[in-house]
């Protein structure tokens, strides 16, 4: 046998590996999150970039440089994943995020099942930080699962070259925002000709859509309704698990 180095396989010593596996195995109740309500179009690849690119936007990947999300799992049957967090403090921040649109539909961001409170507290923030940028992803403070709901306005016949800061401007016109999303393209980016919106003022709802409904932007003509009323876009069914 030839030895290449004066301590052989020093790398596979399970001395050298099993703490690090035992501190990934007792975390990860505290770093895996529920995202339930997924359109039938998710898949592991779409959540994890899409996960890993709000968390970055919202200043949530406190962990240091790269991606704050290790792993998905999706049960497509039941419309649900389970998104492993690489820290116990990425995973609250991820708390956040309730509420969100996840390619137009509002998804529930939960802790899973198995998640241990008393363990949790041990291990690192429970709660999401307080400095985190949640107005970048159209979401505000304390507005967690406010994206859902019969205040939730449905944006259609949008020109596709109208740019996210058009289509706010047209929307703030009748007052602040609570959320937004204007959805694109997963694979171009380029928007999809309609979005959704909540506003602050709730009253201002049916003002906005009796406003806006039926103008013409170039040869588009805009139909904006509670995103309830109506099918236009079909609303995924919700996966209704307790948490």
């Amino acid at each position: 046998k030839v030895l290449l180095s004066n301590e052989p396989f020093a790398s596979f010593n399970p001395l050298v590996m099993q703490p690090q596996a035992m501190t990934q195995q007792a975390t990860r109740h505290a770093r895996r999150v529920y995202v339930g309500g997924l359109p039938p179009s998710a898949n592991e690849q779409s959540v994890a970039i899409y996960f890993n690119q709000v968390m970055a936007a919202i200043g949530g990947n406190t962990a240091g440089p790269g991606d704050a999300v290790l792993n998905v799992y999706i049960n497509h049957d039941k419309k649900f994943a389970f998104v492993e967090m690489r820290s116990v403090e990425e995973a609250s921040n991820a708390m956040a995020l309730d509420g969100i649109l996840f390619e137009g539909a509002p998804v529930k961001v939960r802790r899973p099942t198995d998640y241990n409170p008393s363990l949790a507290a041990a291990l690192g923030p429970s709660q999401p930080s307080s400095n985190l940028n949640l107005a970048a992803v159209g979401l505000t403070p304390g507005s967690a699962g406010g994206l859902e709901g019969p205040d939730r306005i449905f944006v259609g016949g949008l020109p596709y070259y109208f740019t996210e800061a058009q289509v706010r401007e047209l929307l703030e016109s009748f007052g602040p925002l609570r959320g937004f999303d204007l959805v694109k393209d997963r694979e171009t980016g380029n928007s999809k000709g309609y979005a959704f919106c909540v506003y602050q003022d709730l009253n201002v709802t049916d003002i906005a859509c009796a406003a806006l409904n039926g103008i013409k932007m170039g040869d588009k003509t805009l139909t904006v309704r509670r995103a309830n009323q109506g099918s236009a876009q079909p609303r995924p069914e919700q996966e209704n698990i307790l948490l």
